[in-house]
């Protein structure tokens, strides 16, 4: 870190005796020493690991990314969902809106930023858009794995843990565009928590069979 001592000890012992010119030549070089300061913290401010706030919001926008998302709203009424029953949930109309904009807080917005990362350097394949996908996914415990139909679409599934209502909103609202383009897409996710998907003739993480995996729901 730039001081104002580091260009004062440069002076000429002609003047670095005289007490006023010394206090004045302080000040002056105090100045310079904190712009520089400012100057070498800007690479930490916007660095991904370290950055908050508004830099993490710049650094966002930089990937093509921010920090307000659709999210489904879940105040409307609804059988078999606790606080969500008569005399509880609200009645949706029919120009109520379905999602509402949450703003992320830094760690959950940091990592969608990986995943957009590596998103936008997609090089086209499955095992590519899979690892992207793994960035948002990392920690919680649910893994990922994509399956080309043959026909025009594609199946993005997560095994293990079920997501949060958030992560699924990121997964299957179109902010990781992990796709070919015309191709439709069907994000499903594990009906019960930490299982596979039902599936035949398969059996691993991902997709395992009767009395292991359990159905696949829409995200």
């Amino acid at each position: 870190m730039a001081q104002a001592s580091d260009y004062t000890a440069l002076i000429t012992t002609e003047h670095a005796g005289k007490p006023k010119f010394m206090a004045m030549m302080s000040i002056v070089a105090q100045c310079f020493a904190d712009q520089i300061n400012l100057a070498q913290s800007i690479p930490a401010a916007f660095d991904l690991d370290q950055a908050v706030g508004v830099q993490l919001d710049a650094v966002g926008l930089w990937a093509g990314i921010k920090r307000q998302v659709k999210t489904p709203l879940s105040v409307y009424f609804s059988f078999d969902t606790a606080g969500l029953g008569f005399d509880q949930g609200n009645w949706r109309g029919p120009f109520d809106p379905s999602t509402g904009l949450t703003s992320l807080d830094d760690a959950t917005f940091r990592t969608l930023i990986r995943a957009k990362i590596a998103a936008n350097s997609w090089d086209g394949t499955i095992p590519g858009a899979a690892a992207a996908y793994a960035n948002l996914f990392a920690g919680s415990g649910s893994y990922i794995f994509i399956q080309d139909n043959q026909d025009m679409t594609m199946t993005v599934g997560v095994s293990g843990a079920i997501p949060s209502a958030l992560l699924r909103a990121l997964f299957s609202g179109g902010y990781l565009p992990l796709k070919p383009e015309g191709v439709h897409a069907n994000y499903l996710v594990p009906s019960a928590n930490n299982t596979p998907l039902f599936g035949f003739d398969v059996s691993n993480q991902y997709i395992a069979g009767f009395d292991t995996g359990s159905w696949a729901v829409s995200a």
